[in-house]
């Protein structure tokens, strides 16, 4: 009886130890993400900057959805609720005087798993391309509101996307020269080629969808650009009907985590 008794008080002490140390340890440990950490340490090899720059040119039915222009209070935050309804994990090129006004929204995104990238701070192209040391200073300012929103010391996301895409006509000498200060930073850019047109001009919901179904139609790896601006259109509102005819159309969705 006293044996049973002793080994029943060395389990509850050996319980209660155990107790103690995964409580000590949850203390200490951050809080957990899908993401993990990218920092202007991280070298990212030329094979990853070309894969990047051919991710469309791929038959697999892969879709990125990419979101720009925010965070705003608007949109942003309804289409994280939409986006984690559906376990699906997106990419918001995001604005760094944006993230300065709304960091907590950024820090959910990031916690959440979706990946945060570069589109610099102004949004506004004579700013932009004033010289060399403004574009520098637009993309380097920017990752510093991240890193300020997400607790992430000197972030990098080292994916940028122009203004208005690198594709536009306007300022195109600019562009070029910009890509040799981007390869520089340790950055590669993207644009894409699927979106639903809203921030061109006020669509219904149906007009939405169509916009996106046309563009999507015959293309393998699909990066789709939207907006979490709800400015133009209120984006959020389709994003749901925009997702189910995507799955539909057997798309499995990616963010650009999925390429690091």
């Amino acid at each position: 009886m006293k044996i049973i008794i002793l080994h029943k008080k060395i389990l509850l002490s050996v319980f209660f130890l155990c107790v103690l140390f995964f409580c000590i340890l949850l203390a200490y440990i951050k809080p957990f993400s899908f993401a993990f950490e990218l920092t202007t340490n991280s070298v990212v090899e030329e094979s990853l900057k070309e894969k990047i720059a051919t991710l469309t040119k791929t038959n697999d039915k892969l879709a990125y959805l990419t979101f720009d222009d925010g965070p705003t209070q608007k949109a942003t935050a309804k289409i994280l609720d939409i986006l984690k309804e559906e376990n699906i994990k997106a990419t918001f090129f995001v604005v760094g005087k944006h993230v300065k006004e709304h960091p907590e929204l950024v820090r959910r995104a990031y916690e959440e798993g979706h990946y945060i990238a570069n589109h610099g701070y102004h949004h506004d192209n004579k700013k932009l391309y004033q010289s060399a040391e403004s574009f520098v200073s637009e993309v380097k300012n920017t990752d510093i509101e991240i890193s300020k929103a997400i607790g992430i010391e000197n972030y990098c996301s080292h994916v940028f996307r122009f203004p208005n895409g690198y594709m536009s006509s306007n300022y195109k000498t600019k562009k070029k020269e910009a890509t040799k200060l981007l390869a520089d930073m340790n950055y590669t850019y993207v644009d894409w080629n699927c979106l639903n047109n809203d921030s061109v001009k006020k669509y219904s919901n149906s007009q939405l969808l169509n916009n996106l179904k046309k563009s999507s139609k015959n293309k393998g790896t699909l990066v789709i650009l939207m907006h979490d601006t709800s400015d133009v259109n209120d984006t959020p509102s389709i994003l749901k009907d925009s997702i189910d005819y995507l799955m539909e159309q057997g798309y499995e969705f990616k963010n650009f985590y999925d390429l690091f």
